[in-house]
């Protein structure tokens, strides 16, 4: 055996294999942040399908008899009316649409820095390479999930169907996805997947810009310096703008997702994600398309907390930190640990 092969073996695993050790890492990130946050994920939901207009079409009286609810509200109505543990319906395919999402966009990001944009000549990424890289690697790992987010926003809305004496559509995940396939076939398991990828590259395009930007402001304008404070707050307001992008495709997906369905499974309500938008417009108001905003920033902002986002400085600052001094600022690409 050759001493390079005798060296490679005594390295650690996270060198040996780096990339599948960082699917796995961020796979796990993923998992502790959803299961901490998913509670403002259902709530996010339960608001964006609030007052539908386009329920009065098919003579749904739930619009007219359900008072508004806001956050607070909504998630204390969850836990009086369905019971606690309700917080986290469908909380199995979320963790599900996390591991193709975060596969496929790892995979894709690395195809895309490594063969297709390649570094510049003095070796480094620049910052419009990993937006557009994290945008167009967020389209992909958002298409490759979306049936996991189909069923997650489906199973969202089941208790809020049995409290209106609806029958339950599903009786757990796998049931779920052979349904859906039965009924309405593979295309049937990529319904509302334009909003969705939509969604996808607003959001990654909010949050690592904004991020960056703000980060080389404080750092070059403020006393501040390079540390976790200016990290928390170039977190926050790329969360923010991130939301604000992403909130209006959010809605639109998650109302045409949970749409009734005829027998060979087209949608009852919308014929496009153009005429939901429209209708959501004209029967509610342009705010409609807002629903569920400050569940939805919130959840961006504790996902920064659990997932540990203190791993995605800033691409120029990163490389002057002594990583022995700032062991928060080890440095992953920008778009390895957004929680989206």
């Amino acid at each position: 055996m050759s001493v390079p092969e005798d060296e490679e073996r005594l390295l650690p695993l996270a060198q040996r294999w780096p990339r599948a050790s960082k699917f796995l890492l961020s796979g796990c990130a993923a998992t502790v942040a959803e299961l901490a946050t998913f509670p403002l994920d259902l709530t996010k939901t339960r608001l964006q399908m609030q007052g539908e207009a386009a329920l009065a079409r098919l003579g749904d009286g739930a619009r007219e008899s359900a008072p508004y609810r806001g956050m607070v509200r909504t998630a204390l109505g969850i836990v009086q009316e369905e019971g606690f543990l309700k917080l986290w319906q469908g909380v199995t395919p979320a963790i599900y649409r996390h591991v193709v999402y975060s596969g496929g966009r790892m995979v894709t990001y690395e195809h895309l820095r490594e063969v297709v944009f390649g570094k510049s000549e003095d070796k480094h990424y620049p910052l419009w390479k990993s937006v557009i890289g994290g945008m167009m690697a967020g389209v992909v790992g958002q298409f490759l999930a979306n049936p996991t987010d189909l069923v997650k926003v489906q199973m969202q809305m089941e208790g809020k169907r049995k409290l209106e004496g609806k029958p339950l559509r599903f009786r757990g995940v796998h049931h779920a996805f052979a349904k859906i396939l039965s009924e309405g076939g593979i295309r049937g398991l990529w319904a509302g997947w334009v909003p969705n990828i939509q969604r996808a590259a607003l959001v990654n395009m909010g949050d690592l810009t904004t991020y960056d930007t703000v980060k080389h402001y404080l750092v070059l304008n403020t006393p501040l310096e390079d540390n976790i404070t200016t990290h928390g707050l170039s977190s926050l307001c790329s969360g923010l703008v991130a939301s604000i992008l992403g909130t209006p495709a959010d809605v639109i997906k998650s109302r045409i997702m949970n749409q009734p369905r005829d027998k060979q499974g087209r949608g009852l309500l919308y014929k496009s994600s153009t005429d939901c938008l429209i209708q959501a417009v004209q029967g509610e108001g342009f705010m409609s398309l807002y629903k569920g905003f400050l569940p939805s920033w919130l959840r961006m902002q504790s996902g920064w907390i659990t997932q540990g986002h203190p791993v995605r400085p800033s691409t120029e600052f990163s490389r002057r930190l002594n990583p022995e001094h700032f062991p928060w600022a080890r440095r992953f690409d920008l778009c390895d640990a957004i929680l989206c």
